[in-house]
């Protein structure tokens, strides 16, 4: 071993500027037993660094590397597994566990101790050393690095180096010395005996004049003895003192702690605090209704745009307050718990009360509506006055009533059913039904009597009136309608038995407006004679225009007024047509031909166009025109990729055909786009149908020619190409005669009959498909000729048929079919 560490320290440690003091031979536990070397080492230079260093011998030669080092002060427990038996297993956690086996208990013993005092010594660290025996864990004196001269060794135990480091290396100036000191003596090297002999005397003499020298100065160690006794006593003071300050500072400390403690719960405090003042600031600034706000929920006035305004605001505000998005923890709280339900309160209150106004606004309503309907109609009730003088007289006009007063007046209050509706869906639907319920039996009066007038300026006689001598007195009718309508509001939430009975009579007026409708056409058809059509259809053309703005009018008012273009269950902007068109599916037995929803398309498009091609709502018909356009688009793509029967170009080419003649048939302006687009989906599937049925119907021609092509591209030349063996001119002739007349006649008829299979007659595309493939045909003819006149010229080679009889084989089998 001593070897070894002496072969380390030369090689290794000494070019670092290292010295080896504790050496062990380990291998790793568990592994197969591949020995190196752990070193503890500390540097020459100042600062003094301790380090452990794993060394291994090369295995291709008889040196040694060192493969890594760890520093002392990364050592966090030294595990020596056994205080009590010898075991040679230790553990060293630096910053992560290495476990080794030593070669000996005593190397390892050795080592760990080594390791202990080096701590002690350079570093004064806390290493754990766990299950070490006490006997290796020597105090070592308390020497500082400052106390040792400078330019000496110094040991790891403070002058006992023997007992650490066997061994020690001559420094530079030792060496110098004992050359110097051999060089002097001739026999140094020669006999070194004699040398020995002569150093030995020198030492005596030396240590002679040494003890003579300590004798002569035992005075002056008397004296230093003397201070050191002194020193002694002033160092025992000193301790006294630096006690009696350890004991007030430990009281200090104690006091510090208790202060440091109370901040720490004061912080603690304040943090909490601001915490709860947040959340408390939250609950309030969103669950806090004002005051005015609650007035106006309880006594607000619904009638008084100003009443409308304040009451629609302060239910905004509850509905904020309603909907706040609460911390977890907030509803376990009793005053939140407690808001709520004040906000609950007033919701339902208010919903009540709001709900009742605007049934009582829409009986007024009703009620003013069918007294100025029976003050019109009274005087065509009268018994005994002639029709047509009582019109002149009073001057009734043909015309509906209008309701725009009345819908002014209810829009007021479009806001706050917006509310009711997101609030309380039942009440919402209770005032909806109603109001349906009043306007249905006001319109059915109003458009009966609209038609009885339009009846008598047809008819100018009195036969009519007698139908009106039975009419009740506008004061008892009016009542009359006006009680059944409290019978039936009373609640809004109760029994339905009221809206039954008014849907009945709803019904026999209905079926009353029903027959002055087919009174009035009964007119147009057997009553009127040629001289008066032009009057019945001047009264007609009025009798439509006043009906088309009232029902607009009404349509527009309703959507805005019961939101109905947000209700859940209106449905998208993906229409039913579209959705029909996404579900049609189609026969994997025969082919498509044109399908369902394009000839719907060209149905809907051509009744569209007849009725709403000059009307004021132009705009919305386009809007649809367009949307069922690019879903018929869309659809026929999606079928034709999914077509088994019929090949997909087949179905693109025959829909887009009929879909770009439908648009050049109605002239639709606004789909000018679509309409170039269907027609270049047609032309670009009829020619990809055509190239891909028609293929190469001269295959062992075409496959020649294109080994001709690819020899030209290759660089030689169009006229050498028959010098090549296997494109010679018999080669081309032999080619050639596999195509006669004949054979060409038959693969065409084959094809028309393949061609006839895949098209529909309804569209009737066969004779242009079967012409784009005569064209393409012949294509294919001119450029063989081509290549021919080209490659093989004054060759005297040309085809068994001409383009003219291509024409006339495509002619008669055209013809045939």
């Amino acid at each position: 071993m001593t070897a070894i560490k002496h072969a380390l320290q030369r090689d290794i440690f000494t070019p670092n500027d290292e010295r080896l003091l504790s050496i062990v031979n380990v291998c790793k536990a568990g592994k197969k037993k591949k020995n190196c070397f752990l070193c503890a080492t500390v540097t020459t230079e100042r600062p003094v660094q301790v380090k452990v260093v794993k060394v291994k011998k090369s295995d291709k030669g008889d040196f040694y590397k060192r493969q890594i080092a760890w520093a002392l002060r990364d050592l966090a427990v030294v595990d020596a597994k056994d205080a009590i038996k010898e075991n040679p297993e230790f553990d060293l956690h630096f910053e992560k566990v290495y476990k080794w086996v030593a070669s000996s208990t005593a190397e390892k013993n050795a080592f760990i101790s080594c390791i202990w005092k080096l701590n002690q010594r350079y570093l004064r660290k806390k290493i754990d050393f766990v299950n070490v025996s006490s006997q290796l864990l020597e105090e070592l004196p308390k020497v500082t690095e400052e106390s040792v001269p400078s330019g000496e060794n110094q040991s790891v135990t403070g002058g006992d180096e023997e007992a650490v480091d066997e061994y020690q290396e001559l420094n530079a100036r030792e060496e110098q010395d004992i050359e110097i000191m051999m060089e002097g003596c001739e026999y140094a090297i020669s006999n070194a005996e004699a040398f020995a002999e002569k150093l030995s005397r020198e030492l005596q003499v030396l240590d002679g004049a040494n003890i003579q020298s300590i004798m002569a100065s035992e005075k002056q160690v008397n004296i230093l003895m003397k201070l050191l006794d002194e020193a002694l006593k002033e160092v025992d003071q000193i301790e006294l003192k630096l006690s009696s300050y350890e004991e007030m500072l430990q009281s200090v400390k104690e006091q510090m702690d208790q202060i440091s403690e109370s901040n720490h719960l004061i912080h603690l405090s304040n943090t909490n605090n601001v915490k709860l003042l947040l959340e408390i600031e939250f609950l309030v600034n969103h669950m806090d209704l004002a005051k005015g706000h609650i007035k106006a929920l309880q006594e607000g006035d619904l009638a008084s745009s100003r009443g409308i305004e304040a009451c629609t605001n302060a239910a905004d505000a509850l509905l904020q307050c309603m909907n706040v998005a609460l911390r977890p923890g907030h509803d376990m709280l009793l005053a939140v718990k407690q808001q709520q339900q004040h906000f609950s309160d007033l919701r339902e209150y208010f919903a009540r009360r709001l709900a009742s106004h605007l049934n009582n606004v829409f009986v007024q309503q009703f009620t003013q509506a069918l007294l100025q309907l029976y003050n019109r109609s009274y005087f065509l009730s009268v018994p005994g006055h002639d029709q047509s003088s009582t019109l002149a007289q009073h001057s009734i006009e043909l015309t509906l009533p209008n309701h725009h007063p009345f819908h002014r007046d209810l829009l007021r209050y479009a806001k706050l059913m917006e509310w009711l509706k997101s609030t309380d869906y039942g009440k919402y639907e209770g005032l909806t039904k109603n109001y349906m319920d009043y306007l249905s039996r006001l319109y059915e009066r109003e458009i009966k009597d609209f038609f009885e007038v339009a009846k008598i300026k047809m008819t100018g006689t009195t036969k009519e009136s007698k139908k009106f001598a039975t009419l009740p007195r506008k004061e008892s009718a009016v009542k009359q309608e006006t009680e059944s309508l409290h019978g039936s509001s009373g609640k809004l939430t109760g029994s339905t038995s009221s809206l039954n009975k008014l849907s009945v009579q709803s019904s026999g007026n209905r079926r009353s407006q029903s027959s002055s409708l087919l009174d009035m056409g009964n007119m147009s058809a057997s009553d009127l004679d040629v001289a008066d059509r032009t009057k019945f259809d001047k009264i007609f053309e009025q009798v439509l225009s006043e009906l088309e703005p009232l029902c607009l009018a009404e349509q527009d008012f309703i959507s805005k007024f019961f939101k109905l273009q947000q209700h859940p269950s209106m449905p998208g902007t993906m229409s039913n047509q579209i959705r029909q068109m996404e579900e049609v599916k189609i026969s994997k037995k025969s082919k498509v031909g044109i399908l369902p929803f394009v000839a719907e398309f060209e149905e809907f498009a051509g009744l569209a166009e007849s009725i709403f091609k000059n009307a004021e709502r132009r705009g919305d018909l386009d809007k649809a025109y367009t949307k069922l356009i690019r879903g018929v688009f869309v659809n026929v793509e999606k079928v034709a990729n999914e077509s088994q029967k019929t090949p997909r170009d087949v179905v693109m080419m025959e829909n887009f055909h009929h879909i770009f003649a439908t648009l050049s048939r109605l002239k639709i302006s606004c789909l000018e786009a679509e309409k170039k687009e269907a027609k270049q989906k047609y032309t670009d599937h009829l020619q990809s149908y055509v190239i891909y049925s028609l293929g190469q119907p001269l295959e062992k021609l075409n496959h020649f020619f294109e080994g001709v092509e690819a020899r030209v591209a290759q660089g030689i030349r169009e006229e050498e190409v028959s010098y090549q063996l296997a494109f010679n001119k018999q080669e081309l002739r032999k080619v050639i005669k596999e195509y006669p007349g004949k054979e060409v006649k038959k693969g065409l008829d084959n094809l028309y009959k393949k061609v006839d299979k895949h098209l529909c007659e309804e569209e009737n595309l066969l004779q242009v498909v079967w012409h784009s493939m005569q064209d393409e045909f012949i294509r294919q003819y001119k450029h063989f000729e081509g290549l021919i006149a080209r490659c093989y010229p004054g060759s005297g080679v040309t085809m068994e048929f001409t383009i003219q009889d291509i024409l006339d084989y495509c002619s008669s089998i055209a013809q045939s079919h």
